[in-house]
């Protein structure tokens, strides 16, 4: 692989903005994103600001790693969110444990399925960091429509561990929770 994988710094927000609008151009968009392309782009420059600021290396409370290439493009992307035991998720449920929720995982679709394994060297070192913060457990959720997903999930480890939300404005749909403890 030619890609750098490695966390984001603050001032870096215009790439963290950029990649996150093509993440919400992706046609399967709807099934892995809460958030909207339209809503998304009306944000003023300050949201992304912070938003790279809460993510970039060295923060404890959230991580976002990014796939770099040669010509310095961000070929894909996968945040890691410290959840507290005693907080709520962002589904509202109660978290019971120290862990980690991974979140915004996208890679371009030119970078996807290939050789060059960008998705799993991101995960490795969502994973890594992860298990270096102390986190009991790593999980994501994933829609039940998203089958691309959570093959690649199962593949990396991840196992179903029964739990299920209903998908925010679309209470007919179902997330699925798979998690991964460290080995």
């Amino acid at each position: 692989m030619n890609h750098v994988i490695r966390s984001i710094r603050s001032e870096e927000w215009p790439a963290v903005k950029e990649l996150r609008l093509a993440a919400l151009k992706d046609p399967v968009a709807h099934l892995a994103f809460l958030e909207t392309y339209e809503d998304a782009i009306a944000r003023a420059d300050a949201y992304w600001q912070e938003r790279a600021a809460g993510a970039a290396v060295g923060t404890t409370e959230r991580q976002q790693f990014v796939a770099v290439g040669p010509d310095g493009v961000w070929a894909g992307t996968a945040i890691v969110l410290v959840e507290e035991a005693g907080t709520q998720d962002p589904f509202g449920q109660p978290v019971e444990q120290r862990q980690g929720h991974v979140v915004g995982v996208f890679v371009r679709p030119e970078h996807r399925g290939s050789a060059n394994g960008i998705t799993g060297a991101l995960f490795d070192a969502a994973l890594e960091w992860s298990w270096a913060m102390g986190l009991e457990r790593v999980r994501l959720f994933v829609h039940e429509k998203n089958s691309r997903a959570e093959a690649f999930y199962r593949r990396t480890g991840f196992a179903a561990t029964g739990g299920t939300a209903p998908v925010p404005g679309d209470e007919s749909s179902l997330e699925l929770e798979f998690a991964i403890l460290p080995s």
